[in-house]
Parts: structure tokens; sequence; C-alpha cells
């Protein structure tokens, strides 16, 4: 695979580097670099911190930014940030309201952001968030439990909004909660992932096969099976995010089409045209959409879709305004 890169164990540092040199104006490397934050700092504010591993790219960094998060640990590809580095983001982003941790519920990332609240809990309010709206449930060597996938950026956006608001540590607990089993996404791969670093794809494909119910670190999914059609395959996503959904009266759905990295954007907008009618037909009216490449797995192709149940507070925090590398409105 050829990779337009220097070597592997810089790719990271390099990227970040880059990253920042290109939002300047929205953020900028925290201590000794091992994090990015925001600019702009608002005193009084909670804090919103996330991160995880390279290879997810515009996640997390990407969404830093007035409205969203105030600082993100980047990990090596497809691992954890350390413990330090968490601690660090927190020890310069907490202005007074303490710090609120977004952590997508796999084994490492949960217990690097334990581990980095534990050791903070002297200096610091800490309150931590698991997303976890993969519904492809099933054994998995990455998680216990449910995955967190795409839906971790409707998850920053609206913890994130509500901060920004002037919402406490305990309100955004609740907030985060609250969504979390409103909350499913669903993923397809036509192509597996091709980790920098030993240059093999995590999982190989043959060319009339797909994945269903893949994760975003090139893990492979719930069963494979022939290539189908666009309308079978966003079938196969939103028959099962529709069924682990709950009924929720005065819901303002929100549907997001996300690319895994190695998909076009003409694939992604045809697959939400034929999600949108979808839904529709099972009574799922979405009240506003997000389509594009957000919470990749390097250049695996393939995508997801998510499908949020939002109250009308949730609805007004997603629609609230955001500047950040990835998301303006």
């Amino acid at each position: 695979m050829k990779r337009i890169i220097n070597a592997a164990d810089t790719l990271v540092a390099e990227s970040l580097a880059g990253f920042v040199a290109a939002h300047e104006d929205l953020v900028v490397f925290g201590r000794e670099g091992i994090f990015v934050r925001r600019r702009e700092l608002r005193p009084g504010k909670v804090a919103v911190i996330s991160g995880g591993g390279a290879g997810h790219e515009p996640l997390h960094c990407g969404f830093i930014g007035a409205g969203m998060l105030d600082a993100a640990c980047t990990g090596h590809v497809f691992t954890s940030p350390t413990p330090d580095q968490i601690v660090a983001a927190m020890d310069e982003t907490d202005t007074g309201a303490g710090c609120l941790l977004v952590v997508k519920n796999y084994d490492g990332d949960v217990m690097n952001f334990e581990m980095a609240a534990e050791m903070a809990a002297d200096r610091h309010r800490i309150e931590t968030v698991i997303v976890e709206d993969d519904a492809a449930y099933g054994p998995s060597v990455r998680s216990r439990g449910r995955r967190g996938v795409a839906g971790t950026v409707v998850v920053e956006k609206i913890l994130g909004a509500a901060a920004e608001r002037g919402a406490d540590l305990a309100g955004l607990k609740a907030l985060g909660e609250g969504l979390s089993g409103r909350l499913r996404s669903m993923g397809v791969a036509l192509r597996g992932v091709t980790v920098p670093d030993n240059a093999r794809e995590t999982f190989a494909l043959g060319p009339d096969e797909m994945e269903i119910g893949v994760g975003i670190h090139g893990e492979p999914g719930l069963y494979r099976a022939a290539l189908a059609s666009a309308d079978e395959i966003v079938r196969l996503l939103c028959e099962p995010v529709l069924a682990q959904l709950p009924p929720v009266d005065d819901a303002r759905p929100l549907l997001i089409v996300n690319g895994f990295g190695g998909t076009p954007p003409i694939e992604l907008h045809l697959a939400h045209g034929l999600a949108r009618a979808f839904l529709r037909e099972n009574g799922v009216v979405p009240a506003r959409a997000l389509v594009g490449t957000f919470v990749t797995s390097l250049d695996m192709a393939g995508l997801s879709i998510t499908v949020a149940l939002l109250t009308p507070e949730e609805f007004a925090l997603w629609c609230a305004p955001v500047t950040t590398p990835t998301l303006v409105w």
C-alpha cells in the first residue's frame, strides 16, 4: 500500500503538527505538544475533553473549538492516549468548573481515561460520559458492551454546546447518560484497514464480499455477506439501528451518514438519500442530517449510519453555533 509518509513511527506527530498549523486560529498544542486544545479558553466553563487513537480523523481534534471540545488527546494509530496526556489536558483547560471526559467504549480508552481521572482527582472535579452507540452488539476483543463509534460526534457536539451555555458537571453527565439509549450506529466495510506500521489489511475481503457491523479499529464485524446493492446495504444498516431505538415522544431524529476514510462523497450522499427514504417509510422523519467523513478507520472503504432520537433540548444544542476545524454553523 502506497502512502505519503516519512515513517510509521513519526506519522501521528507530523500529522498533528500540520493540523495545528492549518487551524492555528482555533487550536494550539498544549503542554509539551502532547495534546491539542482550544486556542481561547472560556473561564468558568466546564472543560470538555476527549481523545483516542490516531486513525479516526477528523475525530477528535477536528472537533475542538467553540461549542464543542476544549481539548483532545491523540495516541498512536488505534492506540489510546496515555493517562499523562489526559491529565495534562485537564490541568491546562480546567478554568474552575471542572472537566467532563467523553470516552469511546473501547477497553484501552476506558482504562486510560479512568486512570487519568484517578491521578487528577485531588485537583479537579471530574465526570465521565462513556459513548456506546454501536448497534453491532456482540463479542469484541476491544470492548465490553457496545463500542463507541460515529455517535461520538453527536455526544461531543451536544455536550460541548451545553457546556458553552454554562451547564455544570452534573448536568452535563446527566445529559450524556440520558442520550445514550437513544443513539445507535451501524457500519459496513467493503475493504479492510491498512495499518501503516505493518502494511497489511486488518481483514481481507474478496471482490464480492462485505463485512457488516464493523468497528472503527479495523476489527471484523458481526458477519460477512455477498456484496449487495446500495438499497440492500442501507437496509441492513438501518434495520438494527431502528430496532434498538425506543419510542420517544416529540423526538427530533438526527441522521448521520459517515464515511470510514475510503468512501467518496458521491456514495455517501447516495446512501443518505436511501437512508432518509427508509427511515421515512418506517415512521422516522429526520429533522436534520449530517453527511461526510467524520469518524474514520484510516483508509477503510465503507460507511456507517447513525440515528439519534433527540429531545427538543438536545436538538437545540445540536443546532447551536459551533466553530471547529471540521464543523462550523
